[in-house]
């Protein structure tokens, strides 16, 4: 049995006390934190705060070693070696240093696809970079049944595409993208094949070998781990092709007046002094999120997400979007009550203690694709369990009632 009780434990957040319940369907935007993540970030601070690779007394080298040994933790999780793990501030950096470094190859002529799910960060930057440089960006969009139009995506990944660019999960449909078929697509066609995979890593199992993806993106504070801190896994050979985003100190082997020579992959993207504290307790993350067992967790999480949406659908006016039962999907469900508009139904139910997340949660194409002004997101992480569903609908019994729908 999966016991998220259980695991509820692990969670300082959940042991606070408040004047009304605290009932977190949040992680899509911010999962909680365990204690042991806590702890690996107070030892640092504690006992070897100093700054990495350059010290050479003994509370640097602790500090170093401790920095890399988080490398390597993210790396066994994510299934590669330690120097295709960069450290980022999170997925949005990671995908913004990959759009910034990749564009300059790319001119008039050149495509880059994505998906008409994708969140700004995998989008704004490719849309404001091909102004600059005159590439075309093409977007994959929509089956009726909310899962991607993979046939439009064989026709539109052709010899012009460049790069193609997704999403793993949608972090406002819940959508599961086939990302080792658009992997495939994009190979076939000697194109680059970039992942975020900031809605996947702490809810399912994320192998960048089987994903069969040139770039993964991450984020920190959506597997458990600190703000602040995320990671850019690049196969090596792609890696070494691709120059600098930031330059500074740590990024450099040597510097002249005319010319530098760059340090070695990781540390050629990894400018000036990092977010050591954050390193170290996303090393600690994926050790937790390992030790959950991602199969396990996606499991629970369908199950959960299965009962939400019967839950939720039998509300007289309420409207479930994404993928229909029997679908796969990640751990979202979205939906409408009525005519209440996203942000006055949050509202009503924070008042209920019940955490959730209203209007176009950073994806406004999809949302216009859609005819939406927005949604309502209820979001699931390994912590969650039926009694924060029944929570929930009996907040939206109540909105319902103050609304008059």
């Amino acid at each position: 049995m999966f016991d998220a009780k259980k695991i509820r434990k692990d969670f300082p957040m959940f042991r606070r006390k408040a004047r009304t319940p605290f009932v977190y369907l949040d992680s899509a935007a911010s999962s909680q934190t365990p204690e042991s993540v806590l702890k690996a970030m107070d030892a640092f601070y504690r006992e070897c705060r100093a700054n990495v690779h350059r010290g050479m007394y003994p509370a640097s080298a602790e500090a170093t070693d401790r920095f890399e040994a988080a490398r390597l933790q993210v790396a066994r999780f994510l299934n590669a070696a330690p120097e295709e793990v960069i450290f980022t501030r999170g997925a949005t950096e990671a995908l913004n240093l990959l759009a910034y470094a990749i564009s300059k190859r790319l001119g008039p002529g050149d495509e880059v696809v994505l998906s008409i799910m994708e969140h700004h960060s995998n989008l704004v930057p490719w849309q404001q970079l091909a102004k600059q440089r005159g590439f075309a960006v093409r977007f994959i969009g929509l089956t009726p049944d909310s899962t991607l139009d993979l046939e439009q995506a064989k026709a539109l990944i052709g010899p012009k595409t460049r790069v193609v660019s997704a999403m793993h999960v949608s972090n406002a449909l819940g959508t599961v993208l086939p990302v080792r078929e658009l992997a495939a697509l994009a190979h076939k066609n000697g194109a680059l094949m970039i992942v975020d995979a900031a809605q996947s890593l702490a809810h399912r199992p994320v192998d960048v070998k089987e994903l069969g993806c040139d770039f993964l993106a991450f984020s920190g504070h959506k597997m458990f781990g600190p703000t602040g801190i995320g990671a850019l896994y690049g196969r090596r050979a792609e890696l070494e092709k691709l120059d600098p985003f930031m330059y500074g100190g740590d990024m450099i082997l040597e510097v002249s007046k005319e010319d530098a020579v760059w340090n070695d992959l990781p540390w050629k993207f990894e400018a000036g002094t990092p977010n050591i504290a954050g390193a170290i307790g996303l090393g600690a993350a994926a050790e937790y999120a390992a030790a959950l067992g991602p199969k396990r967790v996606a499991a629970h999480e369908k199950a959960l997400v299965d009962y939400a949406m019967k839950k939720i659908g039998a509300v007289t006016g309420c409207r479930v979007f994404g993928p229909p039962a029997g679908v796969e999907r990640g751990g979202v469900v979205s939906f409408a009550v009525g005519d209440i508009h996203p942000h006055d139904l949050t509202n009503i139910l924070a008042s209920a203690g019940v955490c959730v997340r209203g209007g176009h949660h950073c994806a406004m194409p999809l949302m216009r694709e859609l005819g939406l002004p927005g949604t309502t997101r209820a979001s699931f992480s390994a912590y969650n369990d039926r009694s924060d569903v029944d929570a929930l609908v009996e907040a939206i019994w109540k909105a319902k009632k103050i609304f008059d729908v």
